[in-house]
């Protein structure tokens, strides 16, 4: 498993050891969705002003969010890793290259405590909630929201990482 970082962006900064708590998450929801392959992964911090900027670029959406993911591979139906033809491998390594994720450090921050849970938590569900998308999990609707939040929740008890 790669993770690439992107350098992180404005003043706000995690006072926890973020990147081992990617490393267990990832590897967590890799196992979860039986995911076969070794996986690329990309994943920024910003700050709020930060993510306003790419979610308007993105989503047209003028506001910060708390995270964003943006996959290279349209994995239908989620987590179905059989149509490899469609993948974007990376030449050099062999890995499956997942796409990206950007996180709001000062959302995980305001969310925890909004929540009343750890930002150790906070993140974990960010990361986790990204990783499903990238793997083609989505919430549009009821029973995909459903699903997904049952799986986040699996995934986060599995690794001991509660509210």
């Amino acid at each position: 498993m790669i993770i690439d970082w992107m350098e992180e962006l404005g003043e706000e900064s995690l006072t926890f050891d973020y990147k081992d708590i990617a490393n267990r998450v990832i590897e967590a929801t890799c196992d979860y969705v039986k995911c076969h392959y070794e996986i690329s992964v990309e994943i920024g911090l910003v700050d709020n002003e930060n993510i306003c900027i790419i979610n308007n670029e993105y989503r047209n959406i003028d506001k910060p969010t708390d995270v964003l993911s943006f996959p290279m591979n349209d994995i239908v139906p989620p987590a179905d890793f059989s149509n490899e033809a469609n993948f974007s491998f990376d030449p050099d390594t062999g890995e499956l290259i997942l796409g990206d994720i950007i996180i709001s450090k000062e959302k995980v921050k305001s969310q925890a405590e909004e929540f009343g849970h750890s930002e150790i938590r906070e993140y974990a569900f960010l990361i986790t909630h990204s990783m499903l998308h990238l793997f083609g999990y989505d919430h549009i609707d009821e029973d995909e929201r459903k699903n997904m939040e049952s799986i986040q929740k699996k995934i986060l008890q599995n690794l001991n990482i509660l509210r």
